[in-house]
């Protein structure tokens, strides 16, 4: 997938301005694609004068305008033509899956303190996304209805809770079998 992807199917979620955009990968598309602020920037000005992009000047009051991106026709037929491409499964790059081979080879304690890091990540993701679930799908503030755009974010976000939860799992599991190794804690 290219970042063009993402930038299209966020902007046909909704509208908005580079700003926004970046604001929504830092919440949630960023979870899964990421991208800097200077990347989208550069995309976004490359995609509207490739004529996938509209930009509309929006008025602010005592501020510069406002740039609104949103998807132009041109965009819609390069997304529709990407989404009935096949993709490739992912294949899964772990360096920390790495590093812990290699401890057999080297003075594991270190490990420890890097793998509770990872779990401490992980579980703050978790808990933001069980939050954001709550907030946007499953709590007293949600919409009653859900439309497809809704529910099929909803299911990207229930394979993210997944895949945390998982990881956050298996952690424990390299926690353990290190502990259970013989590896001394390392000092805090």
């Amino acid at each position: 997938m290219a970042l063009e992807h993402a930038i299209l199917v966020s902007l046909l979620e909704q509208p908005g301005s580079g700003y926004e955009l970046a604001r929504r990968f830092d919440r949630s598309i960023g979870y899964f694609w990421t991208a800097t602020h200077q990347q989208i920037y550069r995309v976004l000005k490359r995609m509207e004068s490739d004529g996938l992009l509209d930009l509309r000047e929006v008025p602010q009051q005592g501020r510069p305008d406002k740039k609104e991106y949103s998807v132009a026709g041109p965009g819609r037929a390069a997304l529709a033509q990407w989404l009935h491409e096949p993709i490739e499964p992912e294949s899964l790059r772990h360096d920390l899956a790495v590093k812990i081979r290699g401890a057999a080879f080297d003075e594991p304690a270190e490990l420890l303190r890097e793998v509770e890091r990872h779990r401490q990540v992980h579980s703050d993701r978790l808990a933001h996304y069980l939050a954001g679930q709550v907030r946007d799908f499953t709590g007293p503030d949600a919409p009653p209805q859900a439309d497809a755009g809704q529910e099929l974010q909803h299911v990207v976000l229930r394979g993210g809770i997944a895949y945390e939860q998982m990881t956050i799992a298996w952690l424990d599991d390299v926690l353990a079998t290190i502990r259970r190794l013989g590896v001394p804690h390392p000092p805090a």
